[in-house]
């Protein structure tokens, strides 16, 4: 099997699949509010599309895919679609990244489905907050979807919680008490000047934060981390509940990324914090055989950036996250 490889030796083995740029919050890091300028749904990759070029990248050892958004379950048959991509050889782990305020009707299909984790962000747990987050006052029902995924087998579950000061960050110590009660893996994240939603979100250093909380807790370092993230962990003694940092800002860790990023019109991203991308959809809508597209992904990974420049280009990225996919 072929592999892909960068120009800087980092095998490539992990794509995240935007299945729509649609939400239904508003998180105030992500997409602004009032925003209207979504991708056309005739330009949409249908999933018979979608599975097409995953199979791609499988093809050549793509191992993890991961769904996101906008937000995923917001897709008409998404759950038909993970179906689909857990039935090819060579796939070994099928995820999704969610708000969660559809995982309680849903979480049980996707599980049927073969996803094997969950990410669910969550970024507070007073509702008040959360609401000034979001834009939607419904943090029950998303604690009502973490308890349905428990139920039908989901674990370990990623809490993604984005750090801001002066408005979460005093709710840390409450999200690491409630991922030890309930068994969570909580990972806490610096916001990205992605956008200008991103670029007027302040956050703190988690690096420092981090280590602070492992020490409040007694927690020790989970040397092999969880899955194929960038997050730096550290556990409980029973490793039954874990603490993870992603630090982009204050510790970059780009020399060891592994991922590529497809958005919902089949363009492919090469970075977060760079401009670099292959029109794969367009391409794919035009004509192009498997060979040509593979010769396309395959450019372009050899032309993906050494890195971002968040801190010395904070302006350079104009695009919300919601347009790249989570």
């Amino acid at each position: 099997m072929s592999r892909l490889i960068d120009s800087f030796h980092r095998r490539i083995d992990y794509l995240r699949v935007s299945v729509t740029d649609r939400c239904d919050l508003r998180c105030t890091y992500c997409m602004p509010k009032g925003f209207k300028g979504f991708e056309e749904p005739e330009h949409w990759l249908r999933h018979d599309e979608m599975a097409r070029l995953v199979g791609l990248f499988v093809s050549q050892g793509v191992s993890k895919v991961r769904l996101t958004g906008g937000e995923p379950l917001l897709r008409r048959g998404v759950t038909d679609l993970a179906r689909q991509l857990t039935s090819m050889s060579g796939l070994h782990d099928l995820s999704v990244s969610s708000n969660g305020t559809q995982l309680a009707h849903l979480a049980g299909p996707l599980k049927e489905a073969g996803v094997h984790r969950l990410n669910i962000s969550l970024d507070s747990l007073d509702p008040a907050c959360f609401a000034r987050i979001t834009g939607r006052d419904c943090l029950t029902d998303v604690l009502q979807g973490l308890k349905v995924a428990r139920e039908v087998g989901f674990n370990p579950i990623k809490l993604n919680m984005v750090v801001q000061a002066n408005v979460n960050v005093s709710e840390v110590v409450r999200m690491v008490a409630f991922a030890i009660e309930h068994g969570f893996v909580l990972r806490l994240i610096e916001p990205m000047p992605i956008g200008d939603t991103g670029r007027a979100t302040a956050g703190v250093n988690l690096t420092r934060l981090g280590e602070q909380l492992a020490d409040q807790y007694g927690l020790v370092p989970e040397i092999l981390g969880r899955g194929a993230g960038p997050a730096r962990y550290w556990c409980t003694a029973d490793r039954r509940m874990s603490l993870g940092v992603i630090t982009p800002m204050s510790q970059h860790f780009c020399e060891a990324c592994n991922r590529v990023r497809l958005g919902v019109d089949g363009t492919l991203y090469l970075c977060l914090g760079q401009n670099d991308q292959v029109p794969l959809g367009k391409m794919m809508r035009e004509g192009a055989s498997d060979e040509a597209l593979l010769d396309a992904i395959h450019q372009g990974i050899a032309a993906k950036p050494e890195r971002h420049e968040f801190n010395e280009k904070p302006q350079q990225i104009v695009r919300f996250m919601s347009q790249t996919g989570g």
